[in-house]
């Protein structure tokens, strides 16, 4: 295995670790502040985390990001991306103070003022946390990317988030979670990778980086309205019940997307600009990670997707359980998203940057016609809208990493192939287990036998064919769990050269 091969593999397993122990300490958390809270106050946090996370885009705009794909490095580099980063991060935090008042009467919910203002500070202190964040990625230092993301949601809502609500303080509860949880991550990453902060306006890379941030910009702003529209339109035409339960229902159902991209993106993105110049090897890479995305992770979205009912109640209680099928429906559009975001680092790294905002808008276009049409029906046809936008986007992007990479859609439909069998055989897992137990009315016992029986009948069907993963899937397993090679069979001398 080459060097980078195996800084790369060590990479993904620190950020798998980190990732898994935030999916555990997010979903207690929330699951926590859910049943305290309750739709009304998600749905006013919600509507403040739409606003909030477009200022981010417009704070960040891509000084940082430009840090994580430069070769050649300098000390100038990093203090021009940190002061425009402070400037953008600080401009964007006035700029949402101000329009707080007409976003809330947007709205139609007064109760958003103040919680867009204090998350308003959030905009400063993301923007000045980039540069130290993309640093210690480049330096594939996913350890401590990790601890800090780790330790910083614990500050926030385990040691204040919760607290508070307990004490009756409603949304304030969440808005103070987030704020202490942006300011102890720009700390611990500054603290764990400290750079040059002297002020820089200009240098003679200073066009090149700035051509960068442009297309990190306009990339960020389309991907924000392909991932926010729904909320926007559900915040304006129903109200912030609806908004809550269907930000419960997305939170939820991107934590597992978030762990496998947590795991799996940062690391290839750092391993890919090391790859730029040897297509071949970036294509079989890119390819593995795809396949085994349609192998695995399919299966895992589809039973979620049939668990969703006992899960609310179970997690959440009876108050959320018009939830449970916005999360069905999300869930089977989560494979779709996790593809996606293997793709950026392609388009990225195979000079096709621009590329990802171009192929999108058409799809943007199209999405906000759909949610407005739909909202008639409720917040159900929304999330079925959203997910067909997580298909066409994947498929937009994915054209032209295919192609960049000189790869065939028909390389992928074995392994698509091969996700949907083994999702049928969690599917009649599940479905039997529903049968056997629903009698009983009680969910934990409807996703206890659920889950077994689900895990059983894939098992066996591996069992019987190991080589329904795949060789890209198995290779993949084998990489992370090295006892399986022999049971899986799998010839890792000629594919090794393609991991990270």
């Amino acid at each position: 295995m080459s060097g980078l091969a195996k800084v790369g593999v060590r990479a993904v397993k620190w950020s798998a670790v980190s990732t898994v122990a935030r999916f555990v300490l997010q979903l207690g958390a929330q699951v926590v502040l859910a049943r305290i809270l309750g739709p009304e106050n998600y749905g006013i946090f919600g509507i403040g985390m739409v606003v909030l996370t477009l200022s981010n885009f417009l704070a960040n705009f891509g000084f940082g990001w430009n840090l994580l794909h430069k070769q050649d490095l300098t000390d100038e580099d990093i203090r021009f991306a940190f002061t425009w980063q402070v400037v953008a991060g600080a401009t964007a935090m006035v700029v949402l103070f101000l329009l707080a008042p007409t976003l809330s009467m947007y709205f139609k919910e007064p109760r958003v003022l103040p919680v867009i203002q204090w998350l308003s500070l959030a905009c400063l202190l993301s923007a000045a946390t980039s540069p130290a964040s993309n640093l210690l990625q480049r330096d594939l230092n996913f350890k401590a990317v990790g601890m800090v993301q780790v330790g910083s949601y614990a500050c926030g809502y385990v040691l204040v988030g919760i607290p508070m609500a307990l004490a009756g303080m409603g949304v304030n509860a969440l808005v103070a979670a987030w704020l202490v949880q942006v300011g102890t991550a720009f700390v611990a990453m500054y603290v764990l990778r400290p750079h040059p902060v002297r002020p820089l306006f200009h240098f003679s890379g200073s066009g090149k980086a700035m051509g960068t941030s442009g297309q990190v910009f306009a990339t960020n702003i389309v991907n924000w309205c392909l991932n926010n529209a729904d909320r926007v339109i559900i915040g304006r035409m129903l109200n912030v019940h609806a908004v809550g339960l269907y930000t419960a229902g997305y939170n939820l159902a991107i934590m597992p997307n978030t762990l496998l991209l947590g795991a799996l993106q940062p690391a290839f993105m750092s391993a890919a600009s090391r790859m730029q110049a040897d297509p071949q090897r970036l294509g079989r890479a890119y390819l593995q990670m795809v396949a085994t995305v349609w192998v695995l992770a399919l299966p895992m979205f589809v039973f979620l997707a049939t668990i969703s009912a006992d899960l609310i109640q179970f997690l959440y209680g009876t108050q959320w359980a018009d939830t449970a099928k916005v999360l069905a429906i999300l869930f089977l559009g989560m494979p779709a998203y996790v593809a996606w975001g293997l793709t950026t680092p392609v388009l990225w790294n195979t000079g096709r940057k621009h590329h990802e905002a171009m192929l999108q808008l058409p799809v943007l276009l199209l999405g906000v016609a759909a949610l407005i049409w739909c909202m008639q029906w409720g917040v159900q046809w929304a999330a079925a809208v959203a997910s067909v936008i997580l298909f066409l986007r994947m498929f937009a992007v994915c054209i032209s990493a295919f192609k960049a990479l000189e790869l065939r859609f028909s390389n992928l439909l074995p392994h698509i192939a091969r996700g949907m069998f083994l999702s049928l055989l969690v599917l009649l897992g599940v479905e039997a287990a529903h049968v056997s137990v629903a009698r009983f009315g009680m969910p934990l016992v409807n996703l206890l036998c659920s889950s077994l029986l689900a895990l059983l009948l894939a098992f066996v069907g591996l069992w019987w064919r190991p080589a329904l993963l795949g060789e890209h899937a198995s290779a993949m397993v084998v990489r992370f769990v090295p006892q399986l090679r022999r049971y899986l069979a799998v010839a890792t001398d000629a594919t090794e050269k393609s991991h990270v």
